[in-house]
């Protein structure tokens, strides 16, 4: 009667034993991708598009059965998202902090171009370059858009659109289907690193196209008030007007034109105004403003990434587009380069994966391929966009 009453029992135990003691292969294993950029501040919205958009990519990759690890095994993707006020020294602490993680194989960000340069700074400026005792850290660029970014160091990438080029061809296509437009004027966030660098660009190619430029507006980031700046616009009564800032003094300024009655033939703005901020500040404002961007919802890749944002009550633009590919490369490169994810292989794999985004040629963008260049850059489809009764249409595809 005891051996039959005992037996349940030690059954129940060798149980218990076997789930407590469940080889590690067996477990769900985690891969997790650290991302970085303003979630606080006055360009807080970036940040929080960004995060919003690694998770939603993420959420995607592992309801697909994950990545798979160099060993064969499965992993699920994990984001945590660190917030650097777009401010370079915090900047630096974050991505420090970061790279300090156990479980920190690559950054995704940041979101300024003023943060991006001094934590690109702080890299190994050369891989294998034993008297460089930077950081030997893969950083994989979304949103920071000054151009020439990734030179600084080969363990920088960025997925960001040549603004150059986009402008350039902006410009040459106002010229053949806008041959009386005359002449320009700008107006430029000059205190910051993108806006500003951009405004340089634009009022160099506007002159190379053929308009006169006739003078300069300039404001901050921080500023809530362009009267004066306005009237110096009207008073040059330029045919076009380029604003190169952010939407939130774009809106501004907008109202500002429209309060003082001021109307260019032709308005263009910064790359990163052209997204749902600007629409939901000064849709009415800014009817008829052209922008270049490297993302709309023109594919059904595209589309469905939108969609995916919306579920989760975020939009989708050319910045956070490109934090989106930004995962599903580096799920592609984790695989290739048979990352395996340990805590023992951590130097190695940091390693893979800077060796994987150095050796790729081409990427899958949500408009197309983006090839990818031996300066680390990328070079990505773009389009024109134009609001056109509250919503960003379609104005010209190159």
């Amino acid at each position: 009667m005891a051996r039959l009453t005992l037996r349940p029992i030690a059954s129940l135990i060798a149980i218990a034993t076997a789930l407590v003691f469940v080889p590690a292969a067996a477990q769900e294993r985690t891969v997790k991708i650290y991302g970085f950029g303003a979630k606080s501040g006055v360009v807080r919205i970036f940040g929080l598009n960004a995060e919003s958009a690694m998770k939603a990519a993420a959420d995607q990759i592992n309801r697909h059965g994950g990545v798979t690890l160099g060993d064969g095994s499965k992993a699920k993707l994990a984001i945590e998202y660190m917030d650097d006020r777009c401010n370079a020294e915090e900047g630096i602490n974050v991505i420090r902090r970061i790279a300090a993680q156990p479980d920190a194989l690559v950054a995704v960000g940041p979101s300024c171009s003023n943060v991006a340069e001094p934590v690109f700074g702080i890299l190994q400026k050369k891989v294998g370059d034993a008297g460089d005792s930077g950081l030997q850290f893969p950083v994989f660029t979304d949103g920071a858009a000054k151009g020439g970014l990734a030179a600084i160091s080969e363990w920088s990438f960025r997925n960001v659109p040549n603004e150059a080029a986009m402008y350039r061809s902006l410009f040459e296509w106002l010229h053949t289907t806008r041959p009386e437009l005359k002449t320009f004027w700008g107006g430029v966030e000059k205190d910051f690193a993108h806006s500003n660098a951009t405004y340089n660009a634009i009022k160099d190619l506007a002159t190379k196209s053929g308009l006169q430029p006739l003078g300069d507006s300039e404001w901050l980031l921080a500023d809530t008030g362009f009267s004066t700046q306005v009237r110096q616009m009207k008073r040059g009564n330029a045919d076009v007007v380029a604003i190169s800032a952010h939407p939130f003094t774009t809106c501004g300024v907008l109202k500002e034109m429209d309060r003082q009655g001021v109307k260019p033939k032709v308005i263009i703005g910064l790359t990163s105004s052209s997204s749902m901020e600007t629409l939901n500040g000064c849709a009415a404002q800014a009817e008829g403003m052209l922008i270049p961007t490297s993302f709309a919802p023109v594919t059904a890749e595209a589309r469905a990434a939108a969609q995916a944002l919306q579920a989760v009550d975020a939009s989708l633009d050319l910045h956070n587009a490109a934090a989106w590919e930004n995962i599903f490369t580096l799920k592609d490169i984790i695989e290739k380069q048979k990352v395996m994810g340990r805590p023992e292989t951590l130097a190695a794999d940091r390693r893979k994966i800077r060796e994987g985004l150095a050796g790729m040629k081409q990427s899958q963008g949500l408009l197309g391929p983006v090839v990818r260049g031996a300066d680390r850059e990328a070079i990505k489809p773009f389009l024109f966009v134009q609001v056109r009764r509250g919503a960003w249409a379609v104005a010209h595809q190159p």
